[in-house]
């Protein structure tokens, strides 16, 4: 049965939008919030301060304030696995002896970033990373967005076991100027190890006699590093109490730092910190991860959303959905909470989303029109990220801002149902100023303690994936040939592999 607080928050019934900008002069300013060089606009969802007081009353039931606490202090709450949750230490937010150690830890990476620059490993031109997961999303996301500039190194993220993948960097570099990079929490990903021995290989047929010593290991795991053959002054390690998902703080980000340079690092650092200090600090009616995450519960819980799309107005960070997918959904992705009950409520949605303006072409229909209600979030940059005419990034700031404001009015046309738009359809936005290294971290860690808020709020453990182990685990015996499948999988194996 539910609990008070829950019956409170389903029996909300606020109107139209449109209606609640014309009773509240002051909305926008009420649901909007400036932190670290974003702004976070939530007036156009169905928050009210009666909502967001039915939101607090159920945060202070399931101790939201402690449980932020104990994240910061290093406590173990991911109970499943045993372990603290430990990523903000890595932006010195943490347990004073967990801030240190990153520190170590950042100083061994940025000793070693130091020594590539000055070609102690050799003239290296190219970076080939290869990992999975997270030990792949977040450095992508961090060069995609920020070293686009840079002429420092080319940079090549290989996630894919499919050898297309693979070939595709391989033709792109020279292998006697590569370092390669190999991010793997355990050292033990299956994936991750064979794209790493297909790309030794590379490199010695390209003709480098000691292709292991172009070997850089990233990893939780630095004894299995160097069992695999990686030479311990070039193993980064990083605590276990990072999730991978929650990584690119850690060692797992020296590719970013290395493409990039330490000084955008340490930005990107500072920026996430800024972020924990305002999730931390600020009351509830003003703190950006709070407001995201009541929004996120309303139109799950009360309107039965099962989907929630991002877009982002930027070509810089069209990687941004992609990372949020696994940030999100592999988070909170559960069906029974951290005490093993199942939570018997719907849970994270589903996360998905796009670039606009490609995107309002494509799945826009859907939205304005459709039959399932989206919440949609759109992500845009002020400060525009190319010397191009004025006029391409004013029609592309327009045009997010129309949607989100389409979408909340629509159009009503009883002549031509066809042409008819619902509307009361809600959106959120968020404003950077500019992108670099400090509001992309402040975003991301936004987004960080949002999925966290929400698992609180929903009783969920957002720090362990078991979800994604049966899946490998049966690939695995079957590489091994050692597993009897049903028949259709069967049937495939055999029509595919013989």
């Amino acid at each position: 049965m539910s609990s008070p607080e829950w019956r409170a928050i389903e029996a909300l019934q606020p109107p139209r939008l449109e209606t609640l900008f014309a009773q509240d002069a002051g909305r926008v300013a009420r649901f909007g919030v400036d932190v670290a060089g974003l702004h976070f606009d939530w007036s156009k969802t169905h928050l009210t301060t009666e909502a967001v007081a039915a939101f607090e009353a159920l945060a202070k039931a399931q101790n939201l304030s402690g449980k932020r606490e104990a994240l910061f202090r290093g406590e173990v709450i991911n109970q499943t696995e045993g372990r603290a949750a430990e990523h903000t230490a890595e932006r010195g937010e943490g347990a004073p002896d967990s801030v240190a150690r990153a520190g170590m830890l950042h100083a061994r990476m940025r000793a070693l970033i130091d020594a590539i620059e000055m070609e102690a490993l050799g003239p290296i031109a190219h970076i080939l990373h290869i990992g999975i997961g997270g030990s792949a999303l977040g450095p992508d996301l961090l060069i995609d967005a920020l070293g686009r500039d840079e002429d420092r190194y080319e940079v090549a993220v290989v996630s894919n076991v499919d050898g297309c993948a693979l070939e595709e960097a391989f033709a792109r570099f020279d292998p006697t100027a590569t370092l390669l990079v190999i991010a793997s929490k355990t050292f033990t990903t299956t994936e991750t190890l064979l794209n790493a021995t297909s790309a030794l290989e590379w490199m010695r047929e390209g003709g480098v006699e000691d292709a292991y010593g172009r070997v850089v290991a990233l990893t939780a795991a630095p004894d299995s590093a160097l069992e695999w053959g990686v030479d311990e002054t070039r193993i980064l390690p990083f605590a276990e109490s990072v999730g991978g998902r929650y990584s690119l703080w850690s060692s797992i980000g020296f590719p970013a730092a290395l493409a990039l340079g330490w000084e955008a690092f340490e930005e990107l650092l500072e920026g996430a910190g800024e972020m924990d200090r305002h999730f931390r600090l600020a009351a509830a009616h003003e703190n950006a991860p709070m407001l995201a995450a009541f929004a996120d519960l309303f139109y799950t819980q009360v309107k039965g959303a099962q989907t929630r799309a991002i877009f982002a107005y930027d070509e810089r960070l069209r990687l941004l959905p992609s990372y949020l997918q696994q940030l999100e959904m592999e988070s909170n992705g559960k069906s029974v909470g951290a005490d093993g009950q199942p939570i018997g409520r719907a849970t994270a949605p589903v996360t998905w989303g796009g670039v606009g303006t490609d995107a309002q072409h494509a799945v826009f229909q859907l939205l304005h029109q459709g039959t399932q209600l989206i919440p949609v979030e759109f992500v845009a940059v002020a400060e525009p990220g190319d010397a191009l005419a004025d006029e391409h990034h004013r029609q592309l700031l327009l045009n997010c801002f129309a949607q989100g404001a389409a979408l909340m009015k629509g159009r009503a046309n009883e002549a031509d149902p066809a042409r008819a738009y619902p509307g009361d359809r809600p959106s959120a936005t968020i404003l950077i100023e500019a992108l670099d290294p400090r509001s992309l971290g402040a975003l991301i860690a936004f987004y960080e303690q949002r999925t966290f808020v929400n698992a609180v709020l929903l009783g969920i453990n957002p720090f362990d994936q078991f979800g994604v182990e049966l899946g490998k685990e049966m690939a695995k015996v079957a590489v091994q040939g050692g597993l009897d499948f049903d028949p259709s999988t069967t049937d495939l194996i055999q029509r595919a592999l013989g």
